[in-house]
């Protein structure tokens, strides 16, 4: 099991969780906090892709 995860983009990976019906709830600075009932997410907001992370 040594597949790694694949690595996207903060606004990849905001768009993908619009789509599963989470809602964006606010934004400071560099992360963006979006919410689907009880879960919520914390989406890091940078250019580029992070490597290795």
């Amino acid at each position: 099991m040594s597949d790694k995860l694949p690595v996207v983009s903060g606004e990849k990976a905001i768009k993908s969780l619009v789509k599963l019906g989470f809602v964006v709830r606010r934004q400071r600075s560099s992360h963006v906090v979006l919410q689907k009932n009880r879960i919520v997410f914390a989406v890091p907001l940078i250019k580029g892709v992070l490597d290795d992370a």
